[in-house]
């Protein structure tokens, strides 16, 4: 049996080291239930497990970020299995859109039904990452008031985990 939370709770943890957003910023989308279904409508459930799985043991093996963050490129991003899959949450949380796998995954691995390009919801294009990244809100969906499209983003000052890697 699958303790539904717990796999949230990995795939938000997850999430978060992909995107470079905190879980706190991920759940406050409120799409992480749908990306988490989308992920494995596309994959199927094995997949997703696979790729938590993975997550859980590079994060156990893991003494300090640096090494968190080796162990992902190098178990998780690098996989053929698994990278793909890790890349195409990483588009769907800033886009909001599932981008389809590319068929040499599909003849490797299998093929799902829900595995085709899409955006998962009007609301997911609204939350996604990408507008927060690069300072902006989607066009006539969170508006900062009349005329704010005639002026360029303000883009935020870099995050932590950026200034470090700068």
């Amino acid at each position: 049996m699958v303790d539904e939370h717990a796999e949230l709770s990995g795939f938000l943890e997850l999430s978060a080291l992909l995107t470079g957003f905190s879980t706190f910023e991920l759940r406050g989308t409120g799409q992480a239930e749908a990306y988490l279904a989308t992920l494995g409508d596309a994959t199927g459930v094995g997949t997703v497990r696979a790729l938590l799985a993975a997550f859980r043991g590079v994060r156990d093996d893991a003494d300090d970020d640096a090494a968190l963050e080796r162990g992902l490129r190098g178990r998780i991003l690098s996989d053929a299995a698994l990278g793909p899959v890790a890349r195409g949450l990483i588009k769907l949380w800033y886009v909001g859109t599932w981008h389809a796998l590319p068929a040499s995954w599909h003849e490797a691995h299998g093929t799902a039904a829900g595995d085709r390009t899409f955006v998962v919801s009007p609301a997911a294009y609204t939350e996604g990452l990408l507008w927060p990244a690069v300072g902006a809100n989607p066009s006539g969906a969170k508006p900062f008031g009349y005329g704010t499209w005639a002026l360029p983003p303000r883009v935020p000052a870099a995050r932590p985990a950026q200034q470090a890697a700068t």
